[in-house]
C-alpha cells in the first residue's frame, strides 16, 4: 500500500557528537533508519532524500526514547564499552541491499570478511560485486558494520564515512580501547 499523508510515518532527526565527528540519524517510529557522519558530502542529502521518500514525509528534529537510546549506545560503543547495539532497525532498501545489510549485521565484533565472504553468508557466492554495491548503499554506518569488510587480499577498502574513520572503527574493535582521534579529511 503506497504510503499516504493519513498513513505517514513521522520521521526524528537528531545529531550525536562522537570522536568521528558529529553523526545525523532519522528515526521512524518503528527504529533507525539513517546514521551517517554529518560531514560526509558525498550522498548523505540523497540518502536523507530516501528515507523521507520511503516513510512518507520530510524528518523533523526531535527527541524521543529511540533517540535517547541511540545516544546512549552510540557513547557506549565510541567509549569502547558496547559490542552490540540493540536499538531498533527499520531498513531503507531493496530487498537485496536489506540481505546485505543482515549479512553484515552477523559480523562479530573485532572481526572483518571479504566481500566475498559476506556473499557466501548470505548463500549468494556469485553476488560478490553485489553486495560491495548494497554494502555502499549501506544508510547506517557503524551499527550496521560495513567497516568490517575488506579486500579479499586482506587490504582495506574503501568506506563511506572515510579510510581515516574505518581504520578508527576496526583499531577500537581490536583493542577495545578508543584509539587516538583520527585526521579526517571530508
Amino acid at each position: 500500500m503506497p504510503v499516504t499523508r493519513l498513513h505517514a510515518m513521522s520521521l526524528i532527526s537528531h545529531s550525536y557528537p562522537t570522536p568521528l565527528g558529529e553523526m545525523t540519524a532519522l528515526l521512524s517510529e518503528q527504529g533507525l533508519c539513517l546514521l551517517e557522519f554529518s560531514q560526509r558530502t558525498k550522498g548523505l542529502d540523497r540518502e536523507i532524500a530516501q528515507v523521507e521518500a520511503a516513510r512518507g514525509g520530510p524528518a523533523m528534529p526531535g527527541s524521543s526514547p529511540l533517540t535517547e537510546q541511540l545516544g546512549r549506545e552510540l557513547a557506549e560503543y565510541f567509549a569502547g564499552q558496547r559490542q552490540a547495539f540493540d536499538i531498533p532497525l527499520d531498513l531503507v532498501g531493496t530487498p537485496f541491499q536489506i540481505e546485505a545489510w543482515q549479512g553484515l549485521l552477523k559480523i562479530p565484533y573485532g572481526e572483518t570478511r571479504s566481500y566475498a565472504e559476506q556473499a557466501r553468508g548470505i548463500g549468494r557466492p556469485t553476488a560478490t560485486r553485489a553486495v560491495a554495491s548494497a554494502n555502499g548503499s549501506n544508510k547506517i554506518s557503524v551499527i550496521i558494520p560495513c567497516h568490517r569488510v575488506i579486500g579479499s587480499d586482506g587490504s582495506l577498502t574503501g568506506y563511506g564515512g572515510g579510510m581515516p574513520r574505518k581504520h578508527w572503527l576496526l583499531a577500537l574493535e581490536r583493542r577495545g580501547v578508543p584509539p587516538g582521534r583520527p585526521v579526517l579529511q571530508d
